[in-house]
Formats: C-alpha cells, sequence, structure tokens
C-alpha cells in the first residue's frame, strides 16, 4: 500500500477539503467574554482548532470548510461579545494536518502585555434578575457579576486577564461556582469576577456591626433617617444620603467641606429620574449604557432641596450600576445624593482603612466589602450639548479602553505625556493607539498628586510599557511639568514642552480622526489660564495648527489678574482689572467701593502681583461679578460662570453686549465696549437675566466674526471648539450655530473632555507627530 499523503488529513469523511485559519484580534477582546463566544460560534459551525488569551489579545486557530469559515469570520466581526471592541484583525493561513477532537479553550499565553483593558461595566440584566430571584443562589448578593458586566479595570493587576491576576484571587470559587467558570456554555465561563455569597467577598455595616443582606437592610433604615452612608462601589466609595431631606444634605455639604459644588444623584430607574428631570432618547440611552455615567439633565417637574445644586438649573443623575446600588434604591422612588467618598479637593477614598480614617466625621455609617480596589476610579460625567453626549470627566465606564490615533500614526510607540495641573490624565501611546487615564483630580493637591504617580507607575507595569519619550505641559510649575523633567534627566530621555492651548485643539484633532498629514485648521479655544508660547497666560485664542506645528491668530485683550490666584477665587478683582483696562472708574460698581483700591490700583498700574491674561474664564468671572453673582468669592473652579449661564438660558433676548475687534499681525477680541453698556443695563434696572445673555450672545458673536474673517483668508472650512470654557453649553451652541450658518464645518469634543482631562492625549499626538 501507499504512504498516505499528509495532505489526505486535511479532507473530512465527505471529501470536502478543510482550510486552517489564524486569526489575531486586538483591542477589547479580554475580560468581555470573548473566548466563550468564539466557542460557541466555532461549535454552531462544527469546526475544530483553539483560542486562547495572549499580551495581545486574542489568538483563535481553527479548521473548517471555506464556507463555515466564511460564516464564522463573519459573525465574529458583526456579533462580538457587548463589551468587546475590535481594533484590528490579522488573518493567516495555517498549514498541516487539523488537530483532532472538539474545539478547545486553551490557557492564556505568556506573551508580554500588548492588549487593552476594557472599563468596568454596569450589571446587565441577567445579573439583575438573578439577584432578584427568590430561588436562585445569588438572591440578594451584593457581587452577582458575569463575563457581560461587573468589574475590570478596578480589579486587575496585570494582563493577561485571568482570575490569579485579579483583586479577585483572594476568593477561591466554590464547586458550583467553579462548575459555571469552567463551562464554555456558560455566561459566567471565565468571568473572573464571579463570585456566590459561599464563595466571594462579603459586605458589612459598621460600626452597626451587621453581615450581607442585614447590613444593607439596616443601611437602607439609616438613609432613610437621613443618614449620610459611606459606601464602597466599584472603584471607590462614595457618600449617599436622603436628597429629599434638607438636613441631610446640608450636613453632608458642612461635614465635606463642599458649600457649593453641585451634588451628583442616584435614582433606582428612569421613571424616578423623569419626576425631576427632562430625559431625552440620547440622555436614556447614555444612562442605561454599561459605562453608566453621570449624565447632567434639565430639571423639571418635582423639586429637590436647592442645595443639591445651589445656582444651577441641572441634575447629575446616575442609575444603580452594581446589584448592591440595585439593593441600596429598591424601595426608594426619589433619589439619594451620591458623592464621592473624600474630602473635597482630595481623590475619592479606595480601601476601607482609609475610608475610616479619612470620612468618619462625614458619615454616620460605613457600608464595606472585602473585594479590593486596585485602581481607584471616579464616576464619569457627561452632558448633551450641540446634539451630541459629550464626555466631562472620563472615568469609570470609559477609562482605560483606547483611543485609536487617526491614519498617519499606526507606527507612533513609546509617548508618555504627563497631561496638566487640574483634572488631571495621563495619556500611554502605543501601537498607534492612545491609552488615556481615568480623571485623577487635582494636582495641587497633595493625595491626588500621589494618586498619579501610584497610577502612573501601575499603568506602566499593567501595560508592560516603557517611555522613550516624555511630553508636558509648557507650565514651568505644574507639578506634572515637574515631574516629567526630573524623570527625563534620570532616564536621559526626550522631553517635550507643549503649549497648552495647541494640545486642546490636537486632541480634537485626534480624536475626530484628523490624518497626520492633512492640513492646518482653525481652533477657538476658550479656558481659564495656559501658559502661552511668550510666557504669558493665556486662556482666549484663535489658533491655526496642525499636530507639528501653531500659530496664534487672534486673543481676547491681556487684562492683568490682580493678587494673581486669589483673581480665580475672587470675581470682584476680574471686574475690577476689565473695568481699569476699560478706563472706568473702579467705584462705578459700588461693591468695589468696599475693597482696598488704592492698593489694587497700584498693583495694576505697576503690574506687581498681577500678570497679564487673555484668560475667558476670567471674563466670565468679571461679567458675573458686575452682575452680583459670586461677588466676593466663589467655592469651586467656574461656580460664577455655571450661575451666569443659568440666568442667560432664563431670556429669550437676541441682541448681544458689543466687542471690539482690533486688526494687526494677531488681532485682538477687546471687550471694553461691554462694561459701558453694562453700567447703562443696571442703571436702567435692565432684568439681570437678559444682561447676562447679552453677555454671551455678544462673546459668541465676535468670536464668530473674527473666525468667519480667517476662515476666508486662510481657506479653510474646518473649526475646532474646545477649552473648558465651552462646558457652557450656551456658549458652545451659540457659537457652533453661528459658525454652520457660515458654512463651516465644526468640530467639538465628545468621547475625550474638552476640559483639562484631554490635554495629555493633545501632548501625546504632538509629540508622536513631530517624531
Amino acid at each position: 500500500m501507499a504512504p498516505c499523503d499528509a495532505r489526505d488529513e486535511n479532507r473530512e469523511a465527505g471529501g470536502e477539503r478543510l482550510t486552517g485559519l489564524e486569526t489575531r484580534i486586538h483591542g477589547l477582546v479580554q475580560g468581555v467574554g470573548f473566548r466563550p463566544a468564539v466557542w460557541r460560534l466555532a461549535s454552531r459551525y462544527g469546526l475544530t482548532g483553539s483560542v486562547s488569551n495572549t499580551g495581545a489579545g486574542l489568538r483563535i486557530e481553527v479548521w473548517g470548510t471555506a464556507a463555515s469559515l466564511a460564516e464564522f469570520q463573519r459573525e465574529l466581526r458583526e456579533n462580538p461579545p457587548p463589551l468587546a471592541r475590535i481594533e484590528r484583525v490579522i488573518d493567516r493561513p495555517l498549514h498541516g494536518p487539523p488537530p483532532r477532537g472538539d474545539f478547545i479553550i486553551q490557557a492564556s499565553g505568556t506573551e508580554a502585555p500588548r492588549t487593552s483593558v476594557p472599563p468596568d461595566a454596569a450589571i446587565c440584566p441577567d445579573c439583575l434578575k438573578e439577584t432578584f430571584d427568590p430561588a436562585g443562589r445569588r438572591h440578594r448578593y451584593p457581587f452577582t457579576h458575569c463575563t457581560h458586566c461587573g468589574p475590570r479595570f478596578t480589579v486587575i493587576h496585570r494582563l493577561p486577564y485571568d482570575r490569579e491576576h485579579t483583586g479577585m484571587a483572594g476568593f477561591p470559587l466554590c464547586s458550583a461556582c467553579r462548575t459555571e467558570y469552567e463551562d464554555p456554555s456558560d455566561r459566567r465561563f471565565h468571568a473572573q469576577a464571579t463570585a456566590c455569597p459561599d464563595c466571594g467577598p462579603k459586605v458589612w455595616l459598621t460600626p452597626e456591626d451587621a453581615i450581607g443582606d442585614a447590613a444593607v437592610k439596616r443601611c437602607v433604615r439609616l438613609l432613610r433617617q437621613g443618614k449620610i452612608i459611606a459606601v464602597k462601589g466599584l472603584g471607590g466609595f462614595q457618600l449617599m444620603a436622603d436628597a429629599t431631606r434638607p438636613e441631610a444634605v446640608t450636613a453632608l455639604r458642612a461635614r465635606k467641606h463642599r458649600p457649593h459644588k453641585p451634588l451628583a444623584l442616584m435614582a433606582r430607574d428612569l421613571a424616578v429620574v423623569r419626576r425631576y428631570a427632562r430625559v431625552d432618547p440620547e440622555e436614556e440611552r447614555a444612562l442605561a449604557s454599561t459605562a453608566a455615567p453621570i449624565v447632567l439633565l434639565q430639571g423639571r417637574g418635582r423639586t429637590l432641596p436647592k442645595s443639591v445644586a445651589p445656582g444651577l438649573a441641572l441634575w447629575g443623575f446616575v442609575l444603580p450600576y452594581t446589584p448592591l446600588h440595585h439593593l441600596l434604591l429598591e424601595t426608594f422612588d426619589h433619589p439619594l445624593v451620591f458623592t464621592s467618598g473624600n474630602v473635597s479637593g482630595d481623590p475619592l477614598c479606595a480601601d476601607n482603612e482609609e475610608a475610616l480614617e479619612r470620612l468618619t466625621g462625614i458619615a454616620d455609617a460605613f457600608l464595606l466589602h472585602d473585594r479590593p480596589i486596585v485602581h481607584p476610579c471616579d464616576d464619569s460625567v457627561v452632558c448633551r450639548m450641540a446634539g451630541r453626549m459629550r464626555i466631562l470627566r472620563r472615568a469609570r465606564g470609559y477609562a482605560p479602553a483606547p483611543v485609536s490615533l487617526p491614519p498617519g500614526f499606526e507606527q507612533s510607540n513609546g509617548i508618555l505625556a504627563l497631561g496638566g495641573e487640574l483634572k488631571n490624565s495621563f495619556c500611554l501611546v502605543r501601537d498607534g493607539q492612545a491609552i488615556l487615564s481615568q480623571y485623577l483630580g487635582d494636582l495641587e493637591q497633595a493625595r491626588s498628586y500621589g494618586l498619579y504617580r501610584r497610577e502612573l507607575a501601575a499603568y506602566q507595569d499593567l501595560f508592560g510599557f516603557e517611555p522613550r519619550c516624555l511630553a508636558v505641559d509648557m507650565h514651568p510649575e505644574y507639578l506634572s511639568t515637574k515631574l516629567g523633567r526630573t524623570r527625563a534627566a534620570e532616564k536621559n530621555l526626550p522631553l517635550t514642552e507643549v503649549q497648552h492651548h495647541h494640545a486642546h485643539l490636537a486632541a480634537c484633532l485626534a480624536e475626530h480622526g484628523h490624518p497626520q498629514a492633512a492640513g492646518p485648521v482653525l481652533g477657538l479655544i476658550l479656558d481659564g489660564l495656559g501658559y502661552g508660547g511668550d510666557g504669558t497666560f493665556w486662556g482666549g485664542e484663535l489658533l491655526w495648527a496642525d499636530y507639528r506645528t501653531c500659530r496664534r491668530l487672534a486673543h481676547l485683550k491681556a487684562v492683568p489678574l490682580p493678587g494673581g490666584g486669589k483673581a480665580m477665587i475672587e470675581p470682584w478683582r476680574n471686574l475690577a482689572a476689565q473695568l481699569w483696562q476699560a478706563g472706568i472708574p473702579l467705584e462705578a460698581f459700588p461693591g468695589l467701593r468696599t475693597k482696598p483700591l488704592p492698593a489694587l490700583r497700584k498693583m495694576l498700574e505697576t503690574g506687581l502681583g498681577s500678570p497679564p491674561a487673555s484668560s475667558c474664564g476670567r471674563l466670565f468671572d468679571a461679567a458675573a461679578a458686575a452682575f452680583d453673582l459670586r461677588f466676593d468669592t466663589q467655592s469651586y473652579e467656574g461656580q460664577a460662570a455655571a450661575e451666569l449661564e443659568r440666568w442667560a438660558w432664563q431670556s429669550d433676548e437676541r441682541s448681544g453686549y458689543s466687542f471690539s475687534i482690533r486688526r494687526g499681525e494677531t488681532w485682538i477680541v477687546d471687550p471694553s465696549p461691554l462694561w459701558p453698556a453694562v453700567l447703562a443695563d443696571l442703571a436702567a434696572r435692565v432684568p439681570k437675566t437678559i444682561m447676562a445673555r447679552r453677555f454671551h450672545l455678544g462673546l459668541a458673536d465676535a468670536w464668530c466674526r473674527v473666525i468667519g474673517h480667517f476662515a476666508e483668508r486662510m481657506k479653510c472650512p474646518m473649526v475646532v471648539l474646545s477649552g473648558g470654557v465651552f462646558q457652557n453649553r450656551l456658549l458652545l451652541e451659540t457659537t457652533t450655530e453661528c459658525l454652520r450658518d457660515k458654512g463651516l464645518r465644526v468640530w467639538i469634543p465628545q468621547q475625550v473632555p474638552m476640559n483639562d482631562g484631554g490635554l495629555a492625549l493633545g501632548q501625546a499626538v504632538i509629540v508622536a507627530a513631530r517624531g
């Protein structure tokens, strides 16, 4: 008999030839139930082979007929698991005989980590149903999760994403959970956070000395009594209280040292939310999404104590996103206050001992559990503006999902961008993708800076990342800049200092897929303060820029900041500076007559302690002070501007105050003409709601006139709008509508914050483009 040709082994019994194919999938593909999904799909089409996690993502080796493989590949791409995000698929043929037996799931590989880490996901409908099923073994269990939901990023120590590499390593599975975990047909197959009351984390209430469901029910009773509870959640602690009890909200504010900044609200379901706020379909989708962010909504219907969001018309609502939250909210037909478990300015607490130390004196009781939080992660915040949901704080539910960079950046690698000082996040670039960290807070706070450094080290370990170059902000006193300089010197790495507003613009370009080789665009960047290319403070800039270069075309007239940093918290100082610049006596505003005007004039005239700044944020502060809003102080960044916007929305005025535009090598938008008009309106007792709207309309009109000129001159149909001031919805939408009426395309940040939380992405792509 002739020897058997090996090629015969590639045929089925029926004689049809088998084909082998290796598929490598990159993206958010680990910890999302992808391997069991592949197993089920392969089993359906009668394929043989295997699937495994690797350091780079997922590897599939599969054998079958050409027709079955084609269907398998189509289903794989069109219907991945709900939490998966496929960034790249690489196929190559396999040669040799197919393996014997059924399709199998192999153990994870040992390659260096190159894959992405999925964000945490809100509880899925199946797990929620189980949690409230009296016949189920997970009835009222606060940690019911599967491959489609639950903690991911907040519990992972290292890749690949296997249980022994997570905070669940200390909870060995019981036999029942082990059976689910090892069954590829079960939705808990390799669900790394899966557990049950017999083998998983436990919850308890202190100092009430209650455990398990008794602790949850006791916590609910305390909330109904007006008590404040510190609850350990997915990414850290939250402080919860009954939002309908003014005394509870007032006590929380006093203890937390948060006098005015709005407090978020958690409601049991959408029906409860709708009793207090308008919810359009896009906002509803955001609330019910797996990211489950806080969504800023327009108030309506039933009211809540004004102390929940003093001076504002928006409520920040979030739906329960863990089983524990659902158990706590089950019987409440009104919202609970749901705010970060910290003292104002500090990062949220993430472990039990830290919470008991720092939150004692704020919370009346603590609902604790023993599942470790590896990466603290605050709640994300989104708002619908200019027709789209836009992320204002990117954290739980979104981070650290990568941002795919535009064409031209495919080879970008080894870049570490350290971000700014406020609302900090940092960014790692590798393999043409940007990994933007979660929101880490303001680095001027010592604990936030400590968290920043710890997470920076953790990300480098988690992703096996070794920087080849560093990017920082130009501001010489930012702690992130100083850290970058130190590390660059220690490791002999190239360091690039990136101009603040250029970074804002570049981040928006990157998010919208603007190719690296494409030409420059116009960008209007309005914010509080950023270190300018000329060594002064900027904050109201029209730029002409691509990723490599940046030119300043126009700016708000620079005005002194009397007292420097004090001008950021005392709006009256900015009003005085604007009046002085416009040649108007400071005594024209009665409120200023009680201030130390001789010393103030000397500061303004000499420049001593009064650096010039073209800040749009400080202009808003001056206007708010003129209308007697937050005249003396504001307790959080942007408070005066936010209250001014609320007034403006209450008017339908259609004309704006005048700004002058001075042409030159660099154009100047000068607010001086508005101040005599403001004084005249005050004397005529014009309603301040009308005056507030006139301010917004005048500012938008001035910038639109300038942009219209330069768009025609540069033959550029594209405009970027970014910077923290554009979190003002009225200003953003008015400016956007005006520019679109001129036939211009407008790009606005959507998936990356327009405030300083997006700076690191912009820094990273600028450095990548410059090579």
